[in-house]
């Protein structure tokens, strides 16, 4: 499963590198680029996740479970997760971070933070 993270791609397979590529292509055409700055890209972000969020506002944890039983609701997620993912995708490639080594390196952190129970080092240096 190379083409996940931007290597060799079977035709027609998604990939980061293919859609970050499209992205940038998108703005170009549209000359959006002068406006796609950290600041505006972050700003976009959190308003993008802000919408996802409001979507499950006021919902029990059954009701938020069965959101994307609902067509309309699943429909409403699923276009929220692309717009947080894609002025994710557009914010790292300003800034020049690779968000798959970026969370690569975050998971490899916290599984030395927060060590499983039982583990050799089962001490959270973090809490106390």
């Amino acid at each position: 499963m190379n083409g996940a993270a931007g290597g060799a791609a079977e035709p027609g397979e998604l990939t980061l590198a293919g859609l970050r590529q499209r992205l940038v292509e998108f703005a170009a055409a549209r000359r959006w680029e002068p406006y796609h700055t950290p600041k505006n890209l972050a700003a976009a972000l959190s308003v993008e996740a802000g919408e996802l969020l409001e979507i499950f506002q006021w919902l029990t944890p059954e009701q938020a479970a069965a959101v994307m039983s609902d067509p309309e609701r699943a429909h409403r997620v699923r276009d929220e997760v692309a717009d947080v993912l894609a002025y994710l995708v557009q914010f790292c490639t300003v800034v020049g971070v690779d968000p798959l080594e970026a969370l690569a390196a975050k998971i490899e952190r916290n599984e030395h933070r927060f060590p499983a129970p039982g583990a050799a080092s089962d001490v959270n240096p973090d809490v106390g």
